[in-house]
């Protein structure tokens, strides 16, 4: 629109009647990726089927349609921005170039699949993972081990290779969807676009099943597979066989296979960390003179010298004969813990010896056994 007066200078006053950038909620540089995000806010929120018999919810969704068509567009954008119009362009009233090609293409099938749980043609999908629980015992995760196990999972069938139909008998292009895997039809104003039920969207329809599989085009099988336990697992630890799981659908690829250890408990070993323990009884005479043990451990027996003295509840340390770090030439140790065994029958012999040896220590007949008594009265006393 041009104003002014015959002898003063023309100006051109741009008049914009519609502020798309408004309409969609973004500032004027957003980039593409904005744009879309928020038309698609508005699509889901405005959408007539959302909206049945809402006519000022039908005039909003095809407000941000034009909107977006307009702004979307590189070239349309450009001029908009300059001249307040995509004028010259096509732009019409209402939807602007609304349907299933141009900018709305992707935007409105993935729209669709939000309102109605549709699908799209399906594609190469990668089979599902399995887990598989085995247990060992303390021996094989300190040494490591071979191990066979055998998993049901799902296989290609043999007798089609997958294909699901009888050999020589392949599938035929599905009529109802003209081999798209998809059906459209009109509703309301705008063109809608479903999964077809006849196919289940592959586009093809198996009019001879093979025998085997039914027209699955997989069969579930018995399979053993060997898994090579290293050293050093413990409780937890995952081994993971890489394409041993389901097989994959329309040519993906097959799942993995998660082998979970679990270590049995041993009948003399406990286990912390690197470090095994163990309670090793001892003689009254050794922990008192001295002497040498053996202390059995998972790969073998070990000497173990006890020092005159030794107390009930002393630890010692065989450096190395523990478990092996994972993935390491490093290992923990053999912790016994001594305690001191009281004979519990003696020979009249034994006896003497023993009292004699009371007597020589300073201790008088029943001395020892006072003395504890006496003790415990003063604890109780007090």
């Amino acid at each position: 629109m041009e104003c002014g007066n015959a002898s003063g200078p023309r100006k051109i006053l741009t008049i914009m009647t519609k502020d798309y950038y408004e309409i969609l909620g973004v500032s004027r540089d957003s980039s593409p990726e904005e744009l879309k995000k928020a038309y698609r806010q508005l699509a889901l929120k405005y959408h007539p089927d959302r909206n049945p018999d809402d006519k000022e919810s039908e005039e909003k969704f095809k407000e941000i349609s034009e909107a977006y068509s307009c702004l979307s567009d590189t070239e349309k954008r450009a001029h908009y921005d300059r001249f307040g119009s995509a004028d010259g362009f096509g732009q019409s009233a209402g939807f602007g170039g609304f349907g299933a090609a141009g900018p709305f293409g992707d935007i409105f099938e993935n729209l669709f699949d939000d309102f109605f749980g549709g699908t799209k043609r399906q594609r190469p999908t990668r089979g599902a993972d399995l887990r598989y629980n085995l247990s060992i015992t303390l021996e094989d995760a300190a040494s490591g081990v071979d191990k066979e196990i055998r998993i049901p999972r799902w296989q290609t069938c043999d007798s089609c290779g997958g294909s699901g139909c009888q050999p020589g008998k392949p599938p035929v292009t599905c009529s109802n969807c003209d081999g798209t895997g998809h059906v459209r039809f009109q509703q309301g104003f705008f063109s809608i676009s479903r999964p077809c039920g006849k196919c289940h969207a592959t586009g093809k329809i198996i009019n001879h099943p093979c025998a085997t599989c039914r027209g699955e085009g997989k069969v579930k099988l018995q399979k053993d597979i060997s898994v090579k336990v290293p050293a050093g697992v413990d409780n937890g630890s995952r081994l993971r066989l890489s394409g041993e799981g389901d097989f994959g659908s329309f040519g993906g690829p097959p799942g993995d296979l998660y082998v979970v250890l679990s270590v049995e408990q041993h009948r003399q070993f406990r286990r912390e960390g690197l470090n095994l323990y163990c309670d090793i009884p001892i003689s009254f005479t050794t922990a008192a003179l001295g002497g040498e043990i053996e202390v059995p451990g998972l790969s073998g027996s070990s000497k173990l010298k006890i020092p005159a003295g030794t107390q009930s509840g002393k630890q010692f340390h065989l450096k190395g004969k523990g478990m092996p770090k994972l993935g390491s030439h490093y290992r923990g140790d053999i912790v016994v813990e001594v305690f001191i065994k009281v004979p519990e029958r003696l020979t009249e012999r034994q006896r003497e010896l023993l009292e004699e040896f009371a007597l020589t220590y300073g201790e008088s007949e029943g001395e020892s056994t006072k003395g504890f008594r006496g003790k415990l009265k003063d604890i109780f006393s007090m």
